[in-house]
């Protein structure tokens, strides 16, 4: 492993006007030719590194697919350091684009900053500078936790739980930072229920693109509170999140039951949602690429994998799954079974196919484990996340679930497919959503080699034709698009409002290169 060795105040300088000079790539931004007296002595000289392992981590991610070389990493020791960063780059002539890394699970390259320089958030948790994890009570609020937004959800959930409390809104996946799902959403099975995760927050410091560190609220600057939620990075770096907690369950009864009919699959998650009586409800599909038992977790015995798979030679080799959970504590244990029962009853899944679970909130939650333990570094994951209106799901089911997964499948990821209520999104968030009160979300969570990715990339982009052939009005959930055009199009009536804020916010469009919004505008096409 290489040395890490900090950028000292005097070769920080050199190499700015060096790296200047040099560069001669038309799409790279430069580092600014002419720097302020006062900024080169500046403290976080100390805290950037361009060796070739920091390097390296800030041009990766868990997608794999994108690589943009920073010309440095600043590893931050207190959020000061994050401040005189971004005031570093608005005092330059020509500004350096910074992006933030959190645990580094974006899938396209949008926490990347090409030339610029990226904040590895996990410093501060190291250094113990940021804001931790700190739950509080108040009268008017309730309990909360104060946490930073460089902690990892799975850090927040023992933390919580040590009071007998946790979050109500969660991702499948723990092991990302509170900072990047805020950023884009966090969404999961309880979603239906409490909203996703930003609509379960409180309130937030933020360091805008100007550098100014700001409290907000839906109270207190809530232009900003609600800009920089679901807000893709693009107008400030979250540094601290309150987040609404509540009473923990300690256990959770964990079912799942197959369907070979999509009618009845959609209908009885659409039921089970009505209810608000589970605690979590997704909806997936499996196939004989896509097996029962995959890394987000391991329920199926040998038994049942062997009894699902005589179901795939009907309905073009595709079974439907709803998984429901429910919680329970000591004072309801002794009422679960007949709850569960309860809602049997009005389903119609497969006769014989029901499996069943009982077991301690923690495992439920972190069922997917710690996925920075596989072959991160050597398997590519080209993903595709969509939000599909309710009015058009037979269609896409027809369409795309049947005629495009079913047909071509190739891969062995988890492939996702259930229902959200739109009234648990607050609309004056940056979030966009289909325009219907309830809509779907697909996740193809494909995991393949590098040469492979580029059949999940055309099978992607063949989905995404389907939809705008047949009209079908989806919208991308953690986006990734080329064109101005293309994110207009994804903000629809929310463009301008967007447009408005990053003037406000991040008006030399410093913060989040990598999610290419801005990428050919200037200040002045604003």
């Amino acid at each position: 492993m290489s040395k890490q060795f900090p950028i000292s105040s005097h070769f920080f300088a050199f190499t700015i006007l060096s790296y200047f000079l040099l560069c001669t790539y038309g799409e790279l931004r430069p580092w600014p030719s002419a720097l302020p007296n006062d900024i080169i002595s500046l403290h976080i000289s100390n805290r950037l590194h361009n060796d070739l392992d920091s390097i390296k981590k800030g041009s990766h991610d868990y997608g794999n697919l994108v690589h943009e070389t920073p010309f440095a990493v600043l590893r931050p020791s207190s959020i000061d350091d994050i401040i005189d960063l971004i005031k570093l780059s608005n005092n330059c002539s020509t500004p350096f684009s910074v992006s933030v890394r959190g645990h580094g699970h974006s899938v396209k390259g949008q926490a990347m900053a090409r030339g610029g320089v990226v904040v590895d958030m996990e410093a501060l948790s190291l250094s113990e500078n940021g804001v931790g994890v700190r739950v509080s009570r108040q009268p008017s609020l309730g309990y909360y936790a104060d946490v930073g937004g460089e902690q990892l959800w799975i850090d927040v959930l023992r933390a919580t739980l040590e009071h007998g409390l946790a979050p109500l809104s969660w991702t499948d996946y723990l092991y990302l930072t509170v900072g990047g799902t805020l950023s884009n959403g966090g969404i999961s099975g309880q979603s239906f229920l409490h909203g996703p995760q930003i609509s379960n927050v409180l309130e937030l410091d933020v360091v805008t693109g100007k550098g100014e560190f700001i409290t907000c609220s839906h109270h207190m600057n809530s232009e900003l509170f609600f800009a920089v939620l679901g807000g893709l990075g693009q107008f400030g770096i979250i540094i601290r999140a309150r987040i609404v907690l509540e009473k923990a369950p300690t256990r959770a009864k964990w079912v799942r039951m197959l369907y070979v009919d999509f009618s009845k699959f959609t209908r009885d998650q659409e039921y089970l949602i009505s209810t608000s009586a589970p605690n979590y409800v997704e909806g997936s599909l499996i196939t004989d690429k896509s097996p029962p038992n995959n890394w987000r977790s391991s329920f199926y015995s040998p038994s049942h994998q062997s009894k699902i798979a005589t179901l795939f030679k009907t309905n073009h080799g595709i079974v439907y799954s709803i998984e429901l959970v429910k919680y329970y504590d000591d004072h309801t244990a002794h009422t679960i079974d007949e709850e569960i029962k309860l809602l049997m009853d009005n389903l119609s899944f497969i006769p014989g196919f029901i499996f069943k679970k009982d077991v301690p909130l923690l495992d439920f939650l972190g069922r997917v484990g710690n996925l920075d333990n596989h072959n991160s570094e050597v398997e590519s994951h080209p993903w595709l996340n969509l939000f599909v209106p309710k009015s058009r799901v037979v269609d896409f089911n027809s369409g795309v679930l049947v005629n495009i997964i079913g047909r071509h499948n190739q891969t062995t990821g988890p492939i996702l497919f259930y229902p959200f209520y739109r009234k648990r999104w607050d609309d004056r968030m940056s979030a966009v959503t289909p325009d219907e009160d309830i809509f779907y979300t697909l996740g193809l969570l494909h995991s393949c080699g590098a040469h492979e990715s580029g059949y999940f990339h055309d099978q992607n982009n063949k989905i995404i034709k389907f939809c705008e052939d047949e009209g079908i009005e989806i919208k991308q959930y953690l986006p990734h698009y080329e064109s101005r055009e293309d994110w207009m199009k994804h903000f629809g009536p929310k463009w301008k409002n967007f447009q408005e804020r990053k003037m406000v916010f991040d008006p030399r469009m410093i913060l989040s290169p990598g999610q290419k919004i801005f990428a050919s505008m200037k200040y002045s096409d604003i």
